[in-house]
């Protein structure tokens, strides 16, 4: 019988490498219906903590973080897209294209999660396929594919919506500040554990798998994972 594994998905939303992660995960995961039965949770991680709601744009922004033009940056950036493109998704930002906040994005994702709980205990649906999952995969689409503003309320109840989350209620978290202190603490706990990049996949609390791997290396850990596992 497939063994349950518990998997912590430690991302920012304004990651590209955390886009590809997710995706060649599920692809693993797919391949391991098996072996495993994952339960795997989204983590915060914000890579620009103390970008503006209105955000900046992302030539002035390369070159404050990186010291790099976009001109500059061309070769990482294309290769970066064809990456995405292998795993079926589309990076559509260029030079006019902000970053945002995404901080009330974690908020969002937070709320989803403690929605999909609850849906597990009513109608026994838990794991990969959970709207929390969705909505993640709706954010990365907003930001990278359609180039929208993740802080913007409207666009992330939008978002909620679409994945079958109430948007009302998906409003009222925004509005309200809700988990503001969870989220923070949340980051600040996987912090202290070692955490200083994303994506980071943590595996029972135990194993640590790090980066946008392949599918084929997700799959390999993942199966030597499951035969340690009592």
């Amino acid at each position: 019988m497939p063994k349950p594994i518990e998997i912590d998905f430690v991302s920012d939303v304004v990651c590209p490498w955390c886009v590809i992660g997710l995706r060649e995960l599920e692809t693993a995961l797919t391949r391991l219906a098996d072996v495993v039965t994952p339960n795997i949770q989204l983590q915060p991680f914000e890579l620009n903590p103390t970008m503006p709601r209105e955000g900046q744009g992302m030539a002035e922004h390369m070159m404050q973080k990186f010291g790099r033009s976009m001109d500059q940056s061309g070769g990482v950036r294309e290769a970066l897209q064809a990456r995405a493109a292998d795993v079926g998704f589309t990076i559509a930002m260029n030079e006019n294209s902000r970053i945002y906040n995404s901080f009330d994005a974690h908020r969002l994702l937070h709320w989803a999660g403690l929605e999909d709980g609850r849906s597990a205990l009513e109608e026994g649906r838990a794991g990969l396929q959970g709207r929390q999952v969705a909505l993640k995969h709706a954010l990365f689409g907003a930001y990278f594919t359609e180039n929208l503003n993740i802080a913007d309320y409207d666009i992330l109840v939008a978002k909620a919506a679409t994945v079958g989350l109430d948007g009302a209620q998906a409003r009222d978290v925004l509005e309200s500040g809700r988990y503001k202190a969870e989220v923070l603490e949340t980051e600040e706990i996987w912090k202290k554990s070692g955490i200083s990049s994303v994506p980071s996949i943590v595996v029972n609390r135990k194993y640590l798998i790090s980066g946008g791997q392949t599918a084929a290396v997700f799959e390999e850990s993942l199966r030597r994972i499951a035969a340690e596992t009592p």
